[in-house]
């Protein structure tokens, strides 16, 4: 299959990356665009040929990727950013036409952190990346990170390129070669940017790009025994998946799943904050894994807090993500749109109070969800301890710090939380108690690649970031040096 254009966007080959080459596939999918439902481009659907064809290829270049120097590896991650910086109007645009996102936002963040990413870990790799050899009974230990072989990454479709490299840069950075998967309801960004790795000099096989279906292609490739690493991000039931089948091969995974986190309003809270931040739990049309979407507000000020959280959410702008001005663009898809719309239906006819919203923006149709709050709902209903990954928060009420962490607990996962308080103590005491990858105090997604970043419980397993992602990425080594050094008979 040609390279196919995509209407007054970049042209993307929407072909396989496979050992530097395009290659192409008998059956194709269409991706369409959940602004307008149009399609976007016809997407080589690629299954186990084409996977054991990128693996191979990932296992041939990988022996002389890994010989090359921290210095060659990182010039090169370099190369990369500069490549994605050059490119970063093209990006944003064909991601936001693919996956919805306010162009804005990737115009600002998303995309320059794209780039970022490259040079973190290329930096890091060359600075940071060390620990200092120690002694045990007059012998030396001397630690290193071996590149461990071809990594398989599976990345999601609410910040396709952005979340795709915090896992491709650390990979290669340390001497791995790559296997990605990207998310089929968006798959533009990641095509696009194989092209970017080629022209910025990255060895053909280094990195590969497969597209298709989770059950074709992702579960071929977590299968496969020639991967060494798998790191996904994405639900639970995928996850258990993938653990499965890395299982029979002892196929260390790292994994970032879902989150239902709470977030926190003390009674000493300053609440114009408060509300500020819970009005940011709407970001990505609430497509945020990370989003605090159970408000959980002491019953002296819930009144108060309500009402300044009212006001500040019926001034935010739904509508065309291409427009600057807008503060809120559509869901990604129509089944994830149902989805949504399932769990609000569900909690409303079990009882829950609507705040905002509550349904499909009908001026706008399509793929469109008001943000929605909702109240009077059970501790233990489905709205507010499954994920919904939507703009739908939950009100819910509490009268001591202990209930208020009891609550904050209270579900099987645990990625994130906020807590919004003017007591530096009861910060930390509340936060230590918090089963929580991460946990904001006064501030939400904060995010330095120098910090470790997972879940706990049901939100996943392992750790990346910093150093954190080269104990992934690589396999440890402790070499151990007799006294006197080497001995030559």
């Amino acid at each position: 299959m040609e390279a196919s254009p995509v209407p007054n966007l970049p042209e993307v080959d929407t072909r396989h990356w496979i050992g530097g080459e395009r290659v192409g596939s008998p059956a194709t999918f269409v991706d369409r665009s959940p602004l307008d439902g149009v399609p976007l481009a016809e997407i080589s659907q690629g299954g186990a040929a084409e996977i054991d064809a990128a693996v191979s290829a990932a296992q041939q270049a990988f022996p002389a990727w890994a010989a090359t120097s921290r210095k060659e590896r990182a010039e090169l991650l370099h190369a990369i950013a500069d490549g994605v910086e050059a490119r970063l109007e093209e990006l944003a645009q064909l991601e936001t036409a693919d996956n919805g996102a306010l162009i804005r936002s990737h115009r600002r963040g998303v995309i320059p952190r794209v780039a970022h990413n490259f040079r973190f870990f290329a930096d890091w790799l060359l600075d940071e990346l060390d620990h200092p050899d120690f002694e045990t009974r007059g012998h030396r230990n001397h630690v290193s990170w071996d590149p461990a072989g071809v990594c398989a990454l599976i990345t999601p479709w609410n910040a396709p390129l952005m979340l795709a490299t915090w896992k491709i840069a650390p990979a290669l950075a340390a001497g791995n070669t790559v296997v990605l998967k990207p998310a089929e309801w968006t798959p533009l960004t990641a095509s696009l940017f194989a092209d970017i790795t080629a022209e910025a000099g990255l060895p053909p096989g280094v990195f590969n790009v497969v597209q298709g279906l989770g059950h074709e292609a992702g579960a071929a490739l977590v299968a496969h025994p020639g991967v060494r690493r798998i790191s996904f991000t994405g639900s639970v039931p995928t996850a258990r998946g993938i653990a499965a089948a890395a299982a029979a091969n002892l196929t260390p995974l790292s994994l970032e799943l879902g989150g239902k986190s709470p977030l926190i309003v003390f009674e000493d809270a300053d609440l114009d904050l408060a509300a500020d931040l819970a009005v940011e739990q709407y970001d990505n049309a609430g497509q945020v894994c990370l989003a605090g979407t159970r408000l959980l507000v002491h019953a002296n000020v819930v009144g108060e807090f309500q009402k300044r959280l009212l006001d500040k959410a019926s001034r935010l702008k739904q509508g065309d993500p291409r427009d600057p001005e807008t503060d809120i663009g559509p869901q990604i898809h129509p089944d994830h749109f149902a989805r949504v719309d399932g769990f609000v239906r569900r909690a409303v006819d079990g009882g829950a109070r609507v705040l905002l919203g509550g349904g499909p923006n009908t001026d706008l149709g399509g793929l469109f969800y008001r943000p929605t709050l909702l109240t009077d709902v059970a501790p233990d209903a489905e709205i507010v301890t499954e994920e919904v990954f939507g703009p739908v928060l939950t009100l819910q009420t509490f009268g001591s710090e202990t209930e208020a962490v009891a609550l904050a607990n209270g579900t099987k996962f645990g990625l994130a939380a906020v807590i919004v308080t003017s007591d530096e103590e009861r910060a930390a005491r509340v936060s230590g108690k918090l089963v929580a990858g991460t946990v904001w105090v006064n501030c939400f997604f904060v995010r330095d690649l120098r910090a470790p970043f997972g879940g706990s419980r049901q939100s996943g397993i392992g750790r990346e970031g910093g150093t954190w992602s080269f104990d992934f990425y690589c396999d440890l080594k402790n070499t151990v040096t007799a006294p006197g050094g080497l001995i030559h008979g």
